[in-house]
């Protein structure tokens, strides 16, 4: 089945069907809404009307989350392991042994109002990398409605760096095209267009042989990143069906953000280290790579819609009838953590940022739709991507809130009658006592962060002050799990549930100057 051709494979939202197909989606964009709502209600409703089972559900819910955490904390642990290996081999030497000459490396880099600090951070990075410069495929990507002034941004930084790429070309994405929204998908799109008619065409090169890099701005290469690329890009089984995720770092302004953003930035990074030890469970997210053919075959990434970074891997895995994958290659790149010139801006920007990611509960029906249409792909492979997806997003959303604020609610709805039997004195104790070993994986939290995080800028003052505040740090999150969390992830299913969509791509603020904490 050429799923491609479909009317849904390149929906949105259910305005973009018509006829009974809108009507099914519509109907599968509020699910995600409706279990975490019904969840929390549920549990709300049993306080009052049937506390004794509300205590016994909370209780095992707690239980549940207790040895999901161990499970998790194992998979961490073990990433932390690979990623720190990965991160000290030689790939240069293991390329040697393959044949990769043919292979070019593009990069795209969007960008809309940073400043030069922040490319050029991003093309330092680039320009440093051990990899053949005539293979290398530069695109930075500005924006027409950003002004003039980012465009000629653009140009000084292809004047700086020009010589030390292959191919370098800046595209301007012109403003008020019709049918895209304002946002990342867009711009690329038209970048890779640009690419593949000003350089690939122009050039000969083979759309096969080139491996695309879809990277924020903001994002700096360790230094053997494409030679640890071009390895697993060798490697994999079938790379033109297979996407390639590093583990994102949001570690380049580690040291000047204050601590909510470094604890829920780590926080992000962390749960990326976990998807990494489970593969079957890995989509692509952030930045990520893929193969150019692979993307040109289904028109690149979406241009009406916010999650075009996890939506390009369910365009893949449809129109390929459910043979694509996403591989990690547990090797890190750095991004920023949220900063602005201030902690109410930069706690607005953290809450945002984690809105426009829970966003992409949006691609929970855009799968369902496609796996009730596209019966080319094996049934256990839908019901096994539809319950890691909706578990994945309920979860997110609710069981923080269970956990730590709706598991007293037996005791002050439950009425006298409870609160005079064993069972509600035990409550509390066996909760606190299950969160109290669930918490201790915060530890090894606290471990894992202090090694990724690089060295302190020289010129911080109280440097045993910004010490200990890292280490204090991870007591903030149970509040940011729940903050940064649960709520804009009821937020974002409860717009996609009353048919709210968010329109327009919410770009992060790149800022550098410290906040102390």
């Amino acid at each position: 089945m050429d799923y491609t051709k479909y009317p849904g494979f390149k929906a949105a939202h259910a305005r973009d069907l018509e006829g009974t197909d809108r009507y099914l989606y519509r109907a599968l964009e509020m699910l995600p809404g409706f279990l975490s709502w019904g969840t929390l209600v549920v549990i709300v409703v049993l306080s009052y009307f049937a506390p004794i089972w509300a205590a016994y559900f909370i209780i095992a819910f707690d239980l549940f989350w207790l040895l999901k955490t161990i499970h998790l904390s194992i998979h961490h642990r073990h990433n932390w392991r690979r990623l720190k290996h990965n991160m000290n081999v030689d790939w240069q030497d293991l390329v040697s042994n393959l044949k990769y000459e043919h292979l070019y490396q593009m990069v795209l880099l969007p960008y809309v109002s940073e400043g030069e600090e922040v490319l050029d951070n991003t093309f330092k990075s680039l320009a440093d990398a051990p990899y053949k410069k005539e293979n290398l495929i530069i695109v930075l990507g500005a924006e027409e409605a950003a002004g003039e002034e980012q465009r000629l941004l653009g140009e000084r930084m292809m004047e700086k760096y020009k010589d030390s790429f292959g191919h370098f070309i800046v595209t301007v994405h012109p403003k008020g095209l019709p049918g895209e929204i304002v946002g990342k998908g867009p711009n690329i799109s038209h970048m890779a267009e640009e690419a593949r008619k000003r350089v690939l065409d122009v050039h000969n090169i083979k759309y096969e042989d080139v491996i695309v890099s879809a990277f924020d701005i903001d994002t700096v290469i360790w230094p053997q990143y494409f030679l640890c690329l071009t390895w697993h890009y060798l490697t994999a089984e079938d790379p033109l069906r297979t996407s390639f995720q590093p583990v994102p770092l949001y570690n380049n302004n580690v040291w000047q953000a204050p601590a909510l953003s470094r604890v829920t930035a780590m926080t992000s990074t962390f749960w990326q280290m976990i998807q990494q030890e489970r593969p079957e469970k890995l989509t692509t997210f952030s930045s990520h790579s893929l193969n150019f053919q692979a993307l040109y075959e289904i028109g690149y990434w979406q241009k009406n819609m916010i999650s075009d970074d996890s939506r390009i891997f369910w365009n893949l895995y449809l129109a390929n009838n459910g043979n694509y994958k996403t591989m990690p290659i547990s090797y890190p790149i750095s991004m920023d953590a949220n900063l602005d010139s201030s902690y109410w801006k930069t706690m607005k920007n953290i809450y945002k940022q984690h809105l426009r990611w829970m966003w992409g509960v949006e691609n929970i029906p855009y799968m369902l739709f496609g796996f009730i249409k596209n019966k080319s792909i094996p049934l256990r492979h839908k019901i096994r991507h539809s319950i890691i997806q909706i578990e994945g997003f309920w979860s997110l959303s609710t069981n923080p809130l269970v956990i730590l604020l709706l598991g007293w609610l037996p005791l002050i709805l439950g009425g006298s009658a409870f609160r005079d039997t064993v069972l509600s004195y035990n409550l509390p104790l066996i909760t606190r006592n299950l969160m109290t070993i669930a918490m201790m994986g915060l530890i090894l939290s606290a471990v894992i962060a202090f090694s990724l995080v690089p060295p302190m800028p020289k010129e911080i003052k109280n440097r045993k002050r910004k010490w200990i505040a890292m280490g204090l740090q991870w007591l903030l999150v149970p509040f940011t799990i729940i903050i940064f969390g649960a709520i804009p992830g009821l937020d974002a299913q409860t717009r996609l549930m009353t048919g709210r969509y968010i329109g327009a791509f919410w770009v992060t603020p790149k800022h550098r100057k410290e906040i102390k904490d």
